[in-house]
């Protein structure tokens, strides 16, 4: 009795335990269902709801034209959430009795290039209803449409009652698109993530715009489905236009391109720019592509990337030894038959040609590698540091400042360096033992096409949103006098001279008058040695010769033991294609429009020497006749009538003054110079003043100030060039002879 009543009472307790054990269950869901309610779905909608980047749509840029360059356009993928309660209702009957005909609209949208179906209508059925008896809840039905293509989706049967009924959602975003693919990729740029390049890098912070958000609630499968009404909206990125130009870069390209194919090259550049405001108009780099002997791409941006740049490099020798005053070009140099022991090294020329004494302007014309480094040594050897200066001066030891990432600085080496010896300095005479980048080369080519006045390089003139100016980009003066008039005009001798009797000389034209000079470089750099014969070829230069409206350079790097590989006849013939185009294209009907405007105008009385005159009047097509003969033929006075012009011989007497207003500046300073005159030189482009009236009385050792103005391609200038530390005007220095 008494075990089965400790029995009973055990099973009791046990019975009570249970009925208070779930008492307290029920108590505490009741309890956290509505004492703590509020707060646990609060907390359960933390658990599926996240906040999300709403993409900012990034800003477009453009060429000067206007013409698209790169630009983001939206791409959709699209979701349906079968288990939407609009889309349920009554049985799924909304679903059911518009399934067909979306089937059949879909199938007629989705085609292939050929105009086939990628599904027909049954099979878009089958996966319609088979999502929708599963009740997906955010189903992918396509990736990667493009906004037309969702503009129509949104009008088809279902899709039109909106998502709530329909179950459709958009995901969008944005796909950076290059509408000319090759064209100026490198610089243009890659707009990823992270490791951005060219302007889209340069210029991120204003293309970018600034990103918003949205909340999206995750469901069963780790869909995420946006909250309505929860969109804080993004600020969309800024514009950007820059200074290329699509026919000049499209002419750049396909000059390179077709020497990068018709000679099997490995890599190249060609780079133009505006003469007097340095804009960059082309940029082309185009690189082998590895695996493909036969494709070139926009791999890199070999235009900024230092290297050995062989002969082009000349030109710093030159000016040099010109401003110092130890030589001018009619000085003699002995070219040793083309070979020269300096420094325990040997300097050979092209070819052992048994050429010895000739003067400075042939050894330029003719890219003596001898002479150029005898210049060199010979008047720096005891003073490396004044050669240095003058580079400086060139700019050559620091970056362009060009408004693009990547730029590589320059290597000079310095005396008591690591890599300073006794051929040093010779071997950087003519372009060697320093590395430059092509657009450093060409920023000093196009300061000489601009009357000394060297130009930052720049590709970006303004930034905009929604039409309205952020920023303004002018022109910008790096350095205002890189050399004298009388250099330059000895320079504009020696650079014509290597086209008319040079290097170059195969690719003079009767068309127009042009500058240059040809380079032939070996290459030792990335496991290359000089012994694997690989040759850089690279021509610099700039058009018309009167008055350059445009400089280049192309360098190309050949195949080792090319068949052709000197710089006049490789990187020479892509020179001379683009300025053949660009002139028949920008400068010549520019000449011809004004003309044909300014006809009968006294505008077109003007003086200068009879060669230059007589250019003129060709690439103008204007008809003239020369009545100057048996008359002193250093200068002439053009006038015009009923679009003719006759010139007339000036008699030229050191007791009186020559009219040189109207004159370039190389025949103004000859004149004044056969007339014993000193010059102070202000301005660039053709002289609209001179301080002696024609017919003056003048004495030797007298001082004349001439003043000029570019009248030419003035009018297109994109502001006034400011110096980089002051921005004020810039003038050149009076300059005395």
């Amino acid at each position: 009795m008494d075990i089965k009543k400790d029995i009973l009472i055990r099973t009791y307790l046990v019975y009570l335990v249970i009925i208070c054990f779930g008492v307290a269950i029920a108590g505490k869901a009741i309890y956290t269902q509505q004492a703590q309610g509020k707060y646990w779905r609060s907390m359960a909608d933390t658990a599926h709801n996240r906040t999300e980047i709403i993409t900012a749509e990034r800003g477009s840029i453009y060429a000067e034209d206007g013409s698209v360059l790169s630009t983001s356009i939206p791409e959709f993928d699209i979701f349906v959430d079968f288990g939407a309660d609009g889309l349920r209702e009554k049985n799924g009957k909304l679903f059911k009795d518009n399934v067909d005909s979306l089937a059949w609209y879909m199938a007629n949208l989705f085609k292939g290039e050929d105009g086939t179906s990628y599904k027909d209508a049954k099979a878009y059925k089958k996966e319609f209803l088979k999502a929708f008896n599963n009740e997906e809840r955010y189903y992918l039905f396509k990736r990667k449409i493009s906004f037309q293509q969702w503009e129509a989706m949104k009008k088809f049967p279902l899709i039109k009652l909106g998502k709530n009924k329909s179950g459709f959602i958009a995901d969008v975003r944005m796909k950076r698109l290059n509408p000319f693919k090759l064209f100026a990729n490198r610089t243009i740029g890659i707009a990823r993530d992270s490791n951005k390049v060219g302007l889209e890098k340069a210029y991120d912070s204003s293309l970018a715009g600034e990103n918003g958000e949205r909340l999206v609630r995750y469901v069963s499968g780790g869909a995420a489905i946006p909250i309505d009404g929860s969109d804080v909206e993004a600020e969309d990125g800024a514009d950007i236009i820059t200074t290329l130009d699509i026919a000049i870069q499209d002419i750049a390209e396909q000059a390179l391109l077709k020497m990068m194919k018709g000679n099997d090259c490995e890599r190249g550049t060609c780079i133009v720019m505006e003469v007097k405001t340095g804009k960059i108009k082309a940029i082309a780099n185009l690189g082998r592509i590895k695996d493909k002997d036969s494709t070139w791409w926009e791999d890199y941006n070999y235009a900024i990337s230092p290297t050995e740049p062989g002969s082009t490099f000349k030109l710093a020798t030159m000016i040099s030894v010109l401003e110092d005053g130890y030589v001018n070009i009619n000085s003699p140099v002995n070219l040793e038959g083309g070979k020269w022991t300096v420094g325990g090294e040997t300097v050979y020329d092209s070819e052992v040609h048994g050429l010895h004494e000739t003067t400075v302007q042939h050894a330029f014309e003719h890219s003596s590698n001898v002479g150029m480094a005898k210049l060199a040594y010979t008047n720096y050897s005891s003073q490396p540091a004044k050669f240095l200066q003058h580079l400086h001066k060139m700019r050559f030891d620091t970056l362009t400042g060009i408004d693009l990432p990547g730029e590589v600085r320059p290597t000079i080496h310095k005396p008591g360096g690591k890599f300073w010896s006794n051929s040093t300095l010779p071997w950087m005479g003519f372009g060697y033992s320093l590395a430059v980048s092509p657009l450093q080369t060409l920023s000093l080519y196009n300061a000489i096409a601009n009357g000394g006045i060297m130009m930052r390089p720049y590709l970006v003139t303004t930034v905009k949103k929604d039409g309205q100016v952020l920023s303004q980009h002018e022109p910008v003066v790096v350095n205002g006098r890189v050399c004298s008039p009388n250099t330059l005009a000895q320079l504009y001798t020696c650079l014509e001279g290597v086209v008319l009797n040079g290097t170059a000389k195969a690719l003079k034209t009767s068309a127009y008058r042009f500058g240059g000079k040809t380079g032939t470089a070996l290459v030792a750099d990335r496991g290359i040695t000089y012994r694997d014969k690989v040759y850089q070829s690279s021509f610099a230069g700039f058009f018309p010769l009167e008055n350059p409206q445009y400089s280049c350079i192309v360098v190309i790097r050949n195949k080792p033991h090319a068949a052709r590989f000197y710089g006049g006849s490789v990187a020479g013939p892509v020179f001379r294609e683009v300025a053949d185009k660009l002139f028949g294209m920008k400068v010549q009907p520019t000449l011809q429009q004004a003309a044909a405007m300014k006809k009968d105008s006294s505008l077109y009385q003007f003086a200068s020497s009879t060669v230059t005159a007589q250019n003129v009047m060709k690439m103008m097509g204007i008809r003239w006749a020369d009545s100057s003969k048996g008359q002193p033929k250093t200068s002439v006075i053009a006038t015009s009538k009923d679009y003719n012009v006759m010139m007339k011989g000036v008699s030229i007497s050191n007791n009186a003054m020559p009219l040189v207003k109207g004159m370039t500046l190389r025949d103004a300073i000859s004149l004044c110079e056969a007339a014993g005159l000193k010059t102070s030189v202000k301005g660039s482009g053709r002289v609209v003043y001179q301080s002696i009236d024609p017919g003056t009385l003048i004495r030797k050792g007298q001082m004349i100030r001439l003043e000029l103005i570019s009248t030419i391609g003035a009018a297109n200038s994109a502001g006034t060039p400011k110096t980089e530390q002051d921005k004020r005007d810039t003038k050149s220095a009076p300059a005395k002879h």
